[in-house]
């Protein structure tokens, strides 16, 4: 059964044109390509060091107008990582790695409405997730408790405006609280699943389900200073 294309916290969805972006913009003189891509590979410590410099932030907001040969991936992650850093918030590398491919998975507004790639069945509510994963099999239920997580999460974090303005003036019962409890709610079940501990992403769905408000006004703060929505 091929892993969840949203079961990732580590680094190794870094692609080769991310690695060489990062050494290529390594602020050490006096060292070849290849001592440099060695040094990375041999201390992921400092490549995270690398992540969360400020160096990499500026050179990647100075011109996240221009292409920059860097994947999604890398995008958000650097962006996350100063977000969390700008909120005085001390964020878990698995959770952040997590969040920086659930961006860029999302960044693809198809799969925002699918509960895994390619899937057939589309759905914009919560509700009618929900009640899907009540007469499912058991992996299909673990894939609709993580998405509800997803789905509220990146949606309160990046669009907040959206449903606040849905709410107010178009009369539509769900607020952004509504959001918060389900999204905190089914990272829980997800947590607790099986399936859970089988992607080892227990204790990121934990973490996610007692800090989801924290994480989403890191999102806020991510969408609004950085992505420039208002």
């Amino acid at each position: 059964m091929p892993k969840p294309d949203f079961a990732r916290t580590d680094l190794s969805l870094l692609a080769d044109r991310d690695l060489r972006f990062l050494i290529e913009n390594f602020p050490t003189t006096g060292r070849s390509y290849e001592e440099i891509a060695d040094l990375i590979h041999r201390l992921p410590t400092r490549l995270e060091s690398l992540l969360n410099s400020e160096f990499l932030f500026n050179k990647i907001y100075d011109q996240r107008q221009l292409i920059l040969g860097i994947s999604p991936f890398l995008f958000f992650n650097v962006l996350l990582r100063r977000s969390l850093f700008d909120k005085r918030i001390l964020g878990d590398r698995s959770v952040i790695n997590y969040l920086a491919n659930l961006l860029s998975l999302f960044v693809k507004t198809d799969r925002l409405y699918r509960v895994q790639r390619h899937d057939e069945h589309t759905s914009q509510y919560l509700t009618d997730m929900a009640m899907e994963a009540q007469n499912v099999d058991s992996r299909r239920q673990f894939l609709v408790y993580a998405h509800i997580g997803n789905y509220s999460l990146y949606t309160t974090g990046i669009f907040p405006q959206s449903i606040e303005y849905r709410h107010r003036y178009k009369n539509r019962p769900v607020s952004t609280q509504f959001y918060i409890d389900f999204g905190s709610e089914y990272y829980k079940r997800a947590s607790a699943h099986q399936m859970a501990r089988q992607y080892e992403l227990d204790e990121v769905f934990f973490r996610l389900s007692i800090m989801f408000e924290v994480y989403k006004d890191a999102l806020n703060h991510l969408s609004k200073q950085y992505l420039g929505f208002s």
